[in-house]
């Protein structure tokens, strides 16, 4: 019997991870169809003009990008809630949201794609990111939240590869340590990932 949600996603990616770990912590059940982005399947062709990856199905509606995606598997799937309630918080974690796209995950791409002098310079770039980053990580216990939202679930994906990345948390990075354990933690984001994620580190004990 099929699930009511297909969703197309690579195998290793900062941004289909970010929608399987929403799916995860939501407990909702979906067929997973793993696609090569370079070569993607006629099925994804038909349904997506950008050919990209993630995309979700359900019957009719057809979502891609891992924004729109998320924002509508927490509007679709109230429970548990990843958005806060008031108006305020919820614009500065999507503000949060659009520069890790916009900052971040170029240069995870950059290392993973490029050519030795882009993944050098990229991963200088994403070092300095992460140590900038470290009073966010210091000033609550998820990303800029009291509980876990839609941002720790783009977050996390890019924390979980940084050691893979070649790029080393800084001195002061104990916060970001601790910051991903939590989540690592969670049988939620061990569901999240697929077999090539898993063996990128070591889940915590």
């Amino acid at each position: 019997m099929r699930n009511a949600l297909t969703l197309f996603s690579s195998v290793d990616d900062v941004l289909c991870h970010r929608v399987r770990l929403v799916l995860a912590a939501k407990g909702v059940t979906y067929d997973l169809i793993t696609v090569d982005p370079k070569d993607p399947p006629e099925d994804l062709i038909d349904l997506n003009p950008y050919h990209s990856v993630p995309t979700l199905v359900e019957r009719d509606l057809v979502l891609y990008a891992s924004s729109v995606v998320t924002e509508y598997l927490d509007e679709r799937y109230p429970h548990p809630p990843l958005m806060p309630v008031d108006p305020l918080s919820r614009a500065r974690l999507r503000l949060a949201m659009l520069r890790l796209e916009h900052d971040w995950v170029p240069e995870v791409r950059a290392i993973q794609t490029g050519t030795k002098a882009q993944a050098d310079a990229a991963r200088k770039r994403l070092k300095d990111l992460v140590t900038a980053s470290v009073p966010l990580f210091k000033a609550f216990k998820f990303f800029l939240n009291a509980e876990m939202s839609l941002a720790d679930c783009a977050m996390a994906p890019i924390v979980w590869r940084l050691e893979s990345l070649g790029v080393p948390l800084p001195k002061d990075g104990k916060a970001i340590e601790d910051y991903g354990n939590r989540i690592f933690r969670n049988p939620g984001f061990t569901r999240s990932l697929t077999p090539q994620e898993r063996n990128l580190r070591d889940l915590p004990g």
